[in-house]
């Protein structure tokens, strides 16, 4: 959403006292096909962000559009699929993967510097592929493979209570195979992409969920993510992560949306320190 991107910047500049020359912004309306949410520029921008990172460094990066999932290939989702983003060309340039993101702007980052990244699209739970996920009080959640197994057996449940048994014996199958597989996959992710610098992601959604827009008078059609997260921090700039989840999270659901934002990063870290950019 293009109100998102102006929305985010003023809100760099005037709270964290980022210098629109420091910064790569694409939009859909610009003029000059340099700085259009094309594939390649997108990519371009990715690189560039992380070229010369060294430590004490600090990055952000935001995405406002359009997401969706693709099979994964490489064997490390647990659910089988890898999060997209869509560019304005998706269509015939391709999407942009997880693991494509985590390559070019997580793995690069030295120690010591420190990647901070909001991802307002649909299925972006696990967009930059951080291995570590919190909850908002700040514990690490570990139940990501039972939670995607319960939802099988219980699809197992429903179809066997309605007579589909032959559905039921699937379900089971798929369950007890995302047991065990799933538990191996989300070792194999810590071990393959826990990171030396600090990268910190805020998602609108879990990646099974959906991520909603919304209306704002003051700023006009926004991303529901962007928006909240936007207002939550200017109440209150000096909350710790967990609280900035929670809050941004409470934000959604008075205001009835269904989608609950995660965070997580690439290292494990205390997330009951003050959120900094």
């Amino acid at each position: 959403c293009i109100n998102d991107v102006r929305n985010i910047k003023r809100f760099l500049i005037e709270l964290f006292n980022f210098r629109e020359t420091d910064m790569v912004v694409l939009t859909d309306d610009a003029r000059d096909p340099q700085s259009q949410p094309t594939r390649a520029n997108i990519i371009r921008g990715m690189n560039w962000l992380v070229s010369d990172a060294r430590p004490n460094d600090s990055f952000f990066f935001h995405f406002s559009g359009h997401g969706s999932q693709v099979k994964d290939t490489s064997g490390d989702e647990i659910d089988g699929y890898d999060e997209t983003i869509l560019p304005v060309d998706y269509k015939y340039a391709g999407q942009i993967v997880d693991d494509e993101m985590n390559a070019i702007m997580v793995r690069r980052l030295p120690q010591g510097a420190r990647l901070t990244a909001i991802f307002d699209s649909c299925h972006s739970g696990t967009a930059l592929d951080l291995p570590f996920v919190y909850d908002h009080r700040g514990r690490l959640v570990q139940n990501q493979v039972s939670e995607l197994a319960t939802k099988s057996l219980m699809s197992a449940g429903g179809a066997y209570l309605s007579g589909d048994i032959l559905t039921a014996g699937k379900s089971v199958f798929s369950g007890l195979k995302t047991m065990v597989s799933g538990t191996k996959i989300q070792k194999r992710q810590k071990d393959l992409k826990s990171t030396v610098g600090d990268v910190i992601m805020f998602s609108g959604c879990k990646d099974s969920q959906t991520s909603a827009d919304t209306f704002n008078y003051v700023v006009g059609n926004t991303g529901a993510m962007s928006h909240a997260f936007v207002t939550v921090l200017r109440s209150n700039p000096r909350q710790t992560y967990t609280q900035l989840l929670h809050s941004t999270r409470e934000y959604l659901r008075r205001n009835k949306y269904k989608q609950v934002p995660q965070l997580s990063t690439g290292r494990h870290m205390d997330m009951n320190q003050v959120f900094i950019m």
